[in-house]
């Protein structure tokens, strides 16, 4: 049993950002830190459900420190203006907690063009990461920290059609998405090495959220269907609310974690090639049209 109670002193003043922090796993996640102290940015899509959720954290824990941020994600522009906000706001960053994701069952593209799977879960990330990094290196020891999951475990980086012009499915690229968060990850943590920035990446464990609702027909029944056997979000919230928080891992960079236990990734998503050839694609597609 992972003891997050014991963090309070530690996650005093310190501050961290939330991506998809309005509903499941990302706004336990934030209730949990909240109650630790910590001072808290929620980034959500809608304002209105953003600022309601802000107002319900700060009501049930008491810290006032919860700011909401507005930012589609499917918007690099979106992106970048968030990052400059919060550089207006805030002169530290002691966490960011990368955990914003979706699956479309029918594919749709973001405002830039892109695959909209890959685009949120990991090209916002992406961008957002690195607008980030040098308030994240003024606030060593820092963490970063993303949601992937097991479904990259049946991933594949379709770098000849990484935007899956081609035989789309969901399910094909979430997979891809998962694993391009894992290869992002564990490169981050190289390139990080010695900065006093640690990266690791963790699957919370199918919760029962508002996760894939977004979609119609199989994929959304059967989503409905499963929901039952899933876990509640408050116990998925245990790994990334201890990633964050506990003195025990702040020096531990480079893992992928599964319900609280460190566990070996995927064999593609430790690949040095790999992970080195989807950094440099990734710059590009973010840089493209400025």
């Amino acid at each position: 049993m992972l003891q997050l109670s014991e963090n309070g002193q530690y996650m005093a003043n310190r501050v961290v950002m939330i991506t998809g922090g309005t509903s499941g796993i990302g706004k336990e996640t934030a209730l949990g830190l909240a109650r630790l102290n910590a001072t808290v940015a929620i980034v959500g899509r809608d304002r209105e459900k953003t600022t309601y959720v802000v107002n319900e954290i700060k009501a049930a824990t008491g810290n006032e420190r919860i700011i909401p941020y507005i930012c589609d994600l499917a918007s690099l522009a979106d992106v970048r203006k968030l990052a400059m906000d919060f550089h207006s706001d805030r002169s530290r960053l002691d966490v960011l907690f990368n955990n914003a994701g979706a699956i479309n069952s029918k594919r749709l593209l973001s405002k830039d063009g892109y695959e909209l799977t890959f685009a949120v879960n990991h090209l916002a990330h992406f961008l957002l990461t690195n607008l980030l990094m040098d308030l994240l290196k003024e606030s060593v020891p820092s963490r970063v920290i993303v949601t992937t999951s097991t479904a990259a475990n049946m991933g594949h980086m379709h770098f000849d059609d990484l935007m899956l012009e081609k035989n789309y499915t969901g399910f094909k690229a979430y997979g891809q998405s998962k694993l391009a968060n894992q290869l992002f990850t564990f490169e981050l943590a190289r390139q990080l090495q010695k900065t006093g920035v640690t990266a690791n990446c963790l699957h919370p464990g199918v919760a029962r959220t508002g996760f894939a609702m977004n979609n119609k027909g199989a994929m959304k029944i059967g989503y409905a269907l499963f929901s039952p056997f899933l876990i509640n979000a408050k116990k998925a919230a245990m790994t990334p609310i201890y990633l964050a928080s506990s003195p025990d891992v702040r020096d531990v960079t480079g893992k992928y974690y599964s319900k609280g236990k460190e566990k070996e990734p995927p064999k593609e998503a430790t690949d040095l090639e790999s992970a080195a050839r989807l950094w440099e694609i990734s710059e590009r597609l973010v840089m493209k049209g400025l």
